[in-house]
């Protein structure tokens, strides 16, 4: 796992933008796994501000709500719209949420892993961390083998979205999810990390021991993650001075 820890949120945020528009440009027919929630919200306006081509992209979205109205302010799908679809040339046919309100929800899931099969699998998935190591809506005890899914939502990460809601009341109690499985086949992995309230689920996933109790700790076995982190979320890496070294001295060529 390669870490790259900047002083703030502002120039972590930055070198992430550069790894995604450099991979867009690279190859302008791209799968990009995207994520929501206040942690991408800065990443999707310096891509915006790049002003890439976004016309053969392709977008698979990790998670969404269970019974949230598409068109409800918290859904999934109006924050995609809102944070970076309407603000570049994206062709909606090419972006993909999961269904939250399906009929046949497990038929649905199943359904959307066959579509990212299907589109060649996910060049580049962004990811976040919850303050207990969850990554998409995989809480503590998921599966690290698991596929979308429907997933209940920990008393700690409803309390942590109240904030969206007006109110812990308002949180849905279900979400469906890419499955942690689903996201270790993606090609690379991005996960953005800021805020000391990070730091600790952050240092378990890095440098902990691999459990689904810290569900980020499966990236460990990826062969292309990387971690975009503040100084505040990097606090407690026992390792931080060498992570910092081994990107202050990263061969040109190695650069994104």
């Amino acid at each position: 796992m390669e870490v790259i820890v900047q002083p703030t949120a502002e120039e972590a945020t930055e070198v992430a933008a550069r790894i995604v528009g450099n991979l867009i440009r690279r190859k302008p027919d791209a799968v990009l796994g995207l994520a929501t929630g206040s942690t991408p919200v800065r990443l999707y306006q310096k891509l915006v501000e790049k002003a890439l081509d976004w016309s053969r992209i392709t977008v698979f979205n990790l998670d969404e709500y269970v019974g949230l109205p598409q068109e409800h302010p918290q859904s999934y799908r109006v924050f995609m719209r809102e944070n970076l679809f309407n603000q570049t040339n994206i062709r909606l046919e090419n972006t993909h949420i999961p269904d939250g309100n399906a009929a046949d929800l497990p038929a649905s899931c199943r359904a959307y892993e066959e579509k990212i099969r299907e589109a060649g699998g996910v060049d580049l998935q962004l990811l976040g961390i919850g303050s207990d190591g969850h990554i998409g809506f995989n809480e503590p005890t998921s599966s690290l083998a698991s596929r979308t899914r429907i997933k209940t939502l920990t008393p700690r990460t409803r309390a942590d979205n109240a904030r969206f809601f007006g109110g812990e009341d308002a949180v849905p109690h279900h979400v469906v999810t890419m499955g942690i499985g689903t996201i270790l086949e993606s090609k690379k992995i991005l996960l953005l990390a800021f805020g000391e309230g990070k730091a600790e689920a952050l240092a378990g996933a890095v440098e902990g021991a691999l459990t689904a109790t810290n569900p980020a700790s499966a990236l460990q076995m990826h062969e292309k993650a990387i971690v975009c982190a503040d100084a505040a979320a990097a606090s407690r890496l026992a390792r931080l001075d060498y992570y910092r070294w081994v990107y202050e001295n990263k061969p040109q060529w190695q650069k994104e």
